[in-house]
């Protein structure tokens, strides 16, 4: 075959590709083998590839391959994420800008617009991951709203309820405001902001006297109905039992008494709004206090805001300060530096606010996740710091609130049949939902047209919490031949930022529906940053294009570049540089490759003692070699594993195997030596192919004709065997031999081209069986051991070991003599201010320790320097 000269990743990558697929190489169907399945982290159906994804896909790709080539029936499950919060913003948007507005449209108007959009821009993610070189079974790709998946949602939803652990709720929720929905707890971002703090006066019914009041949000004073003062407090006897006026719309409110109240914080009073604080609420139900709620969804004032109605709550918070400073209400205001709830996916301000959502009952539901990672072991998080922050969430967690005011989803299976909060049924259809509708009511005139399905669709989240089950159809076929097989997977990779909306929640899941883990190790990867540390984001411009990226330095280069700086958990400084490293190391092992195969290769010639041993060598690296990155895999190391093989083909393999048998200028090589070297590249394709698909498979396939049975994809990974790891020490003495030669050479200016003879003194005893490789790569003519110094020779020293070059025609002895000496003269006066230090009693007793050992060591080293400087001249006169 023509092998290129330059490696060519754009070529190869898509023919490669379009080979593994043409070949179902991807595909897994339960058989004899042992599984082992990897279920993708479903991103956002409409979204595109970022860093993060090529990092964590990446890694995937790396396990699921290396499975392959362990025997396993390997299963990487693809999918995307309907997103619903998300992808209904970007769809309400569409609508907006084509002059259409949501509330104008019914519900199925609105999901045909949906599913128009999901068409059109969905998937896209998923092709772009083959560019990556993605080996997922996409036979088996999954959408979040698929049949089949919303089937499983549903029928988990029913189960839930009927087993009571699902319930209807009038609570105080986090309300995103601009996607106009609720949001769980976890999904709220608490940021620190600067504001102000407003000191209020609240005149007191029946009196010239007030009350001042300190609060971050003055437009909610139309919601407020009491004021709360600490019984404790003296300051405030005299109001006991008295009412006060809210400021502008003149309501009066009582003054109540509560321990709850902090007499440190503002002014020791409180105006409490049950409608919009969880804590105010809570006050609310203890004092029986009326609700006024003040908010549109959209969190502009309504009716209650009197003239400020339909203003948004920020323009009325400044507008209604300078209102309130001219009636004379505003006392002073204060800089405050204030926490504040933001949405995760709109940053919105979250606004607590009062509703009929549902719950899920966790209390219970924990247990088994708690256990399983905290206790048991049975899952394990790499890396093992992040179960101090599972354990948190977990150890705290509250109700789930599932629902969401949104129709992108999965609808809500609850059927009224009545007006009241509690005239529905629960059911997987409404022809279900209509027989429990007749026995409740005992009305058997009842059709499906008298019932009304809930209108909000369920959190995202609980949709992709059953991910590794219902990918499988766990759910709604426990005893499916797939579920049986593939389920339990084996390893999760995600990020930290989800542990807890989907790794613990799929871990609950996995317990309740299974009654056993979805996964056994989860893989945490770190945030890609720029090399200024900063995340990377659209806004900053710092966030590379990564088909830009792959078109650049290839996808194996970029492959690469990711993974040799991502340690478990670790965030990583994303330079370009790491993929041009990449590139580099593709480049290092094509013209390695197309060195071995440029050999004249002869069946006759007999094979020399170097390469004999050379081979050996290799072999026992190669075997010490794999003992690290097996140990790596098994610690979730992935890019310490990587490294290991770098340095092995970079430096071991191209940098010494391969200079230890190359033959001669214009020589053949032996056979026995050629197919040698073609085994240990192959070994070595073999341990680089799940970190570079694309450039390992391109070079088998050059090696020799193949199969499609014989394809690196589905070969064999390098078996772990003993090995001498004498022989490996004993090349690292070598190693230094060579390395004096080679100095020697360089100083001296002595070309490769002109043999030297060298001797040595092997005081050691160390093993010379690695003699003929330094005769070869030191182009020494006569290599001997001698009991006496060589006089007229140049020297160095390997440990205790002494080895001479006898001075030739090639160095001017009397130049060489010269520079000794200046070197030898440079060296005592340097002794000479050492030992001063030393022989100085008050630099003695007053140096730290450290210091001291520095200065001991200079003298020592100059001192051996001196010996083997006079030793030299002594040979050379």
């Amino acid at each position: 075959m023509t092998i290129p000269a330059q490696f060519d990743a754009k070529t190869i990558e898509s023919k490669w590709y379009d080979y593994w697929m043409k070949n179902n190489y991807f595909h897994s169907e339960p058989d004899h083998r042992t599984p082992y399945t990897i279920v993708i982290p479903p991103p956002n159906v409409t979204g595109v590839l970022h860093m993060g994804h090529m990092l964590n896909n990446t890694i995937q790709d790396v396990l699921i391959r290396r499975a392959r080539l362990k025997g396993f029936n390997a299963c990487w499950v693809p999918g995307t994420d309907h997103a619903s919060i998300a992808t209904e913003a970007k769809v309400v948007a569409k609508l907006k800008a084509e002059g259409i507005n949501k509330n104008d449209l019914t519900r199925e108007e609105f999901l045909k617009h949906a599913w128009e959009w999901t068409d059109k821009y969905g998937g896209t993610i998923l092709e772009q991951l083959k560019k990556l070189g993605a080996s997922c079974d996409w036979e088996r790709t999954k959408f979040t709203m698929d049949p089949d998946m919303s089937a499983s949602v549903i029928k988990s939803f029913v189960d839930l309820y009927n087993k009571g652990l699902i319930y209807r709720g009038y609570r105080m929720v986090n309300w995103d405001p601009e996607a106009k929905t609720t949001l769980s707890d976890e999904e709220v971002i608490y940021e620190e902001q600067q504001g102000k703090l407003f000191f209020l006066k609240y005149k007191i019914e029946g009196s010239e006297d007030f009350l001042t009041i300190a609060t971050t949000r003055p437009e909610t004073i139309f919601g407020d109905t009491a004021i709360c003062i600490n019984p404790n407090d003296e300051r405030f006897t005299h109001l006991k039992g008295k009412k006060a006026i809210v400021p502008i719309c003149g309501r009066v409110i009582p003054i109540i008494e509560d321990e709850y109240v902090d007499v440190e914080f503002g002014t020791g009073c409180l105006k409490v709004t049950p409608a919009h604080d969880m804590n105010d609420k809570t006050l609310g139900e203890k004092h029986n206090l009326e609700i006024v709620d003040i908010f549109n969804e959209d969190a502009t004032l309504n009716s209650f805001g009197l003239h400020y109605q339909g203003k948004d709550r920020f323009v009325v918070r400044t507008e209604i300060a300078k209102e309130l400073e001219e009636i004379g209400a505003l006392a002073k205001t204060e800089i405050h530096l204030n926490k504040v709830g933001t949405s995760e996916r709109t940053k919105a301000v979250i606004e607590p606010r009062l509703s009929d959502q549902w719950f899920l009952k966790m209390e219970d539901l924990v247990k088994p996740a708690i256990k399983s990672v905290l206790e048991t072991g049975d899952i394990k998080l790499h890396p093992k710091r992040f179960e101090n922050t599972y354990a948190h969430w977990l150890n705290n967690i509250r109700d789930w609130n599932i629902s969401r005011q949104l129709w992108w989803g999965q609808q809500i299976p609850a059927y009224y049949y009545g007006d009241g909060k509690e005239d529905f049924v629960v059911a997987e259809n409404i022809e279900d939902a209509l027989i429990l509708a007749k026995e409740r009511t005992n009305n058997q005139q009842l059709t499906t047209d008298n019932l009304k399905q809930d209108v909000d669709a369920l959190d995202t989240w609980f949709s992709s919490w059953l991910w590794p089950m219902s990918v499988f159809g766990g759910i709604m076929d426990p005893e499916s031949a797939d579920y049986k097989y593939y389920y339990p997977t084996n390893d999760l990779v995600t990020g930290p930022d989800i542990l807890f909306f989907w790794v613990a929640r799929m871990i609950i899941a996995g317990y309740e529906y299974a009654g056993e883990k979805p996964f056994t190790n989860v893989y945490l990867t770190g945030l890609v940053r720029d090399k200024q540390r900063r995340k990377m984001s659209k806004s900053l411009g710092n966030s590379p294009d990564p088909l830009d990226l792959i078109d650049a330095f290839g996808a194996d280069g970029v492959r690469v570049g990711l993974l040799l700086s991502a340690s478990a958990g670790n965030d990583i400084m994303f330079d370009e540089e790491l993929c041009n490293q990449g590139k580099a190391f593709s480049n290092k092992i094509w013209n390695a490759f197309k060195l071995i195969k440029g050999w004249e290769v002869s069946e006759t010639i007999p094979q020399p003692e170097s390469s004999k041993v050379a081979i050996e060598w290799y072999e026992a690296k190669l075997q010490q070699t794999l003992v690290d990155i097996e140990d790596n895999f098994e610690k979730y190391r992935i890019s310490d594993a990587l490294m290991a093989i770098y340095k092995l083909v970079w430096d071991d393999f191209c940098s010494w195997f391969l200079e230890m048998i190359k033959p001669a200028y214009q020589q053949p090589i032996d056979k026995a030596t050629f197919d040698k070297a073609i085994e240990m590249l192959e070994s070595n394709l073999k341990l680089l192919h799940p970190f570079m698909p694309f450039l390992t498979e391109e070079i088998w396939q050059l090696i020799a004709e193949r199969t499609p049975e014989e394809a690196l994809i589905v070969s064999t990974w390098p078996e772990l065997k003993p090995f001498d790891a004498k022989i490996i020490a004993d090349f690292e003495n070598s190693i230094e031999v060579i390395s004096g030669i080679r100095t020697i050479r360089k100083d001296k200016n002595i070309p490769f081209k002109d043999a030297i003879e060298l001797k040595g003194i092997n005081s050691e005893n160390v093993s010379t069986y690695f003699d003929s490789v330094v005769t070869k790569l030191g182009n020494v003519s006569a290599f001997e051991y001698v009991s006496e110094k060589v006089d007229g020779a140049l020297s160095f020293r390997v440990k205790s070991n002494e080895y001479f070059i006898p001075i030739t025609g090639n160095i001017d002895v009397e130049a060489e003599i010269k520079k000794l000496t200046e070197e030898l003269n440079y060296t005592k006066g340097f002794l000479k201010s050492v030992e001063a230090k030393l022989s100085n009693e008050k630099f003695v007793n007053g140096a730290p320790e450290k210091v001291l050992n520095i200065e001991k060591q200079k003298q020592a080293d100059a001192l051996a320097k001196i010996a083997t400087i006079e030793q030299s001249l002594a040979g050379l006169k």
